[in-house]
């Protein structure tokens, strides 16, 4: 069976955006440790440095701009934060304290501000996810966790996920295919039990074919581990590269922090 560590990942290629940048061709873990590092960054940022938010935004602009990756390709796949836009946008009318009269509606302050930190540090979030989604392969990036050293187990779960998310994707385009050549339409709450029976079926398809795909790998050797696919080393040059925006986003986090009224 071939190693879903060694084949492209269906899931990941779709994301990943094909420049010949130096920002596609830093190594992965220098990428993701730099992301995870500018995300705490502006996790930890008062809200109510409304510029130091507005810089941050820039960075990750300016970021967009090397790597060649336009804003019409980043837009669209903000929309996985849709939910909680959704969620902060309720959150001024509930609450105690202070209140603002916006357009004629009373909201509170406390509300407004709570909404505008869940906004504000998900959206930088979320592009600093998708700019690293863009610029590296689904492969490389499973390889930078191993450079990582992290944990063994969670790196072949994500390796696994991305090789047979496609697969589970074709498996329930089948079933609705089987449902809709059955006559069945989602009208209501009535349909919901044929639903729940399918995402049952579904579940009970997937961990049977994971079953198999163990046993097939158990056979052809596997022992838990799977092989190192290189020996790359990076250079330090790489880090100092990549660790420019989360400096340049602590140096900004540190002056929002001092100059707090």
């Amino acid at each position: 069976m071939p190693s879903p560590h060694t084949h492209g990942h269906d899931v990941g290629e779709r994301l990943l955006v094909h420049r010949h940048t130096a920002i596609h061709r830093l190594p992965a873990e220098v990428k993701t440790v730099a992301m995870v590092s500018f995300i705490l960054i502006v996790v930890f940022t008062p809200p109510e440095q409304f510029w130091a938010f507005g810089v941050y935004a820039l960075m990750l602009a300016a970021v967009a701009r090397a790597a060649l990756i336009p804003a019409k390709i980043i837009l669209p796949r903000m929309l996985v934060e849709v939910p909680f836009v959704l969620f902060a946008v309720l959150m001024p009318f509930f609450g105690t304290g202070d209140t603002v009269e916006v357009f004629g509606i009373t909201m509170y302050t406390a509300g407004l501000l709570a909404a505008w930190n869940i906004l504000i540090k998900g959206t930088l979030g979320v592009v600093a996810s998708i700019l690293l989604a863009a610029t590296t392969p689904a492969r490389d990036l499973l390889l930078g966790l191993e450079r990582l050293r992290v944990p063994t187990l969670l790196v072949q779960i994500a390796a696994f996920m991305l090789r047979y998310m496609h697969v589970v994707t074709d498996e329930m385009g089948r079933m609705k295919l089987a449902r809709d050549a059955r006559g069945f339409t989602a009208t209501g709450i009535r349909s919901w039990p044929v639903i729940a029976q399918s995402a049952g079926a579904l579940f009970i398809r997937s961990y049977e074919r994971g079953e198999r795909v163990h046993l097939a790998m158990l056979s052809r050797g596997y022992t838990g581990r799977l092989p190192r696919l290189d020996n790359a080393v990076t250079l330090r040059s790489d880090w100092v590269k990549s660790m420019m925006l989360p400096a340049g986003a602590l140096i900004v986090a540190v002056t929002a922090t001092v100059v707090q009224p």
